[in-house]
């Protein structure tokens, strides 16, 4: 992978984990740096799902990122959520 690949995999990423995080209500429980990492996963499998599907227009491959990346940021902040809301039930009680 050469570096201008890595530079833009990362551009990419900060790109659709944003966008992802705005399709998402409400505030989540994750930071912008776990936003931009899951954005790069959702941009890489979105692009996998995409290319299986033989979408190769650029704006459909993009919504298909946008939208794993916005499934990704939900599904964390919402297990980020629990799991600290449950921990803090059990100090409560403790």
């Amino acid at each position: 992978m050469s570096t201008a690949s890595v530079f833009t995999a990362i551009l990419a990423g900060i790109v659709i984990g944003a966008l992802g995080r705005l399709i998402i209500p409400g505030r989540q429980a994750i930071g912008w740096i776990l936003t931009f990492a899951l954005g790069l996963v959702g941009a890489v499998v979105g692009g996998f799902l995409a290319e299986g599907m033989d979408v190769e227009v650029w704006w459909q491959v993009l919504i298909f990122q946008v939208v794993v990346a916005g499934v990704l940021v939900a599904l964390v902040s919402l297990l980020i959520r629990n799991s600290a809301s449950k921990w803090s039930n059990r100090r409560s009680h403790a």
